[in-house]
């Protein structure tokens, strides 16, 4: 399956909420404020906060007034460039190496599974890639990270539970540095705002790699579980706020109806999603794209059936996809 038939499947649950909401929009009001406000309802439904989603049909209501068009084509066409463009307002990063990802986040989410897939994909396109163990506080984390370590055929750096995390993260940067390795990933413990300690650690381990590494191309990327929906959006803010952020990870996004959230998210927070997993096995991991997932989520146009006469003893019937019609 290639990476569209994956964004397209972990969405299922996204998509076809949509398109059931969005054919009962049109079936039932014609494009006047009803219309609208159909819409609104819907896209916070799919978990959409309620300022992005009043933006967004805005922005539509506007457009589609200005251009004088009642075609429910078009303004499918219309939320559709909406939804991306707010999705793509975040400025993207860059992966350009030498590469160190801080992988950071709450418990639950996934963070050393996603560790482990991410090692493996740098792997695959022919980087060298070390993985330090700094989260010393779980029990056995380190142990999980070495199996994950092994699959993927890559390095690892670790020292006993209960070490001094930031030290694992120093010998992890001097060995990358010696080796000139490509990728440093750094795994931390599941935190919260309420868990002084571990958040004082978080900041100690970041400047550490600061401070060691201050050539390296350094981002500290969230982990979130899709099925957490906006409540993630504080999640996002307890982290930005301590170390900064740069980038979102996306998690069990094939779990949820309400993958809208991360439109509103990136959005708001001005961070970009950088990866979305795609399912549990080692290689269901890609690189975020934001026109792919739009894309995907849309409302499926329903296939016109065609019958075309070609002589009276010979009748062919033919599918055609109806595509878009800008408004005349």
């Amino acid at each position: 399956m290639g990476l569209f038939g994956k964004i397209k499947a972990v969405l299922k649950k996204t998509r076809e909420g949509l398109a059931s909401g969005l054919s009962a929009l049109f079936s039932k009001n014609k494009l006047g404020e009803e219309f609208y406000e159909g819409l609104e309802e819907l896209l916070i439904g799919a978990d959409v906060s309620v300022n992005t989603s009043m933006e967004i049909v805005d922005e539509i209501r506007e457009k589609a007034i200005k251009e004088k068009c009642k075609d429910k084509e078009y303004v499918t066409g219309l939320l559709k460039e909406e939804l991306f463009e707010t999705l793509d307002y975040a400025e993207p990063v860059e992966l350009s190496t030498p590469l160190v990802l801080m992988i950071i986040g709450v418990n639950g989410v996934g963070k050393t599974t996603t560790i482990g897939k991410l090692a493996n994909k740098f792997r695959k396109e022919g980087k060298s890639v070390t993985v330090a163990a700094a989260d010393t506080f779980r029990a056995a984390a380190s142990e999980q990270l070495s199996v994950w370590a092994e699959r993927a055929g890559v390095r690892i750096i670790k020292h006993s539970e209960g070490a001094d995390a930031s030290a694992v993260v120093f010998d992890a940067i001097s060995s990358a540095r010696s080796k000139s390795t490509d990728v440093l990933i750094i795994d931390t413990a599941g935190r919260l705002h309420v868990k002084a300690n571990l958040m004082e650690e978080l900041k100690k381990m970041d400047r550490v790699v600061k401070r060691e590494y201050p050539q390296a191309n350094y981002l500290k990327l969230i982990v979130l579980d899709a099925t957490t929906g906006q409540n993630a959006a504080n999640q996002v803010e307890t982290f930005k706020q301590a170390v900064g952020l740069d980038g979102i990870i996306l998690t069990k996004l094939d779990g949820t109806a309400k993958g809208g959230f991360i439109i509103s998210l990136s959005y708001e927070s001005e961070i970009p999603v950088v990866f979305v997993g795609t399912g549990e096995k080692i290689d269901d991991i890609e690189e975020f794209d934001a026109r792919e997932y739009v894309d995907s989520a849309r409302i499926r146009r329903q296939p016109v059936l065609m019958i075309v006469n070609s002589t009276l003893s010979r009748v062919k019937i033919i599918f055609s996809t109806l595509f878009y019609h800008s408004c005349r």
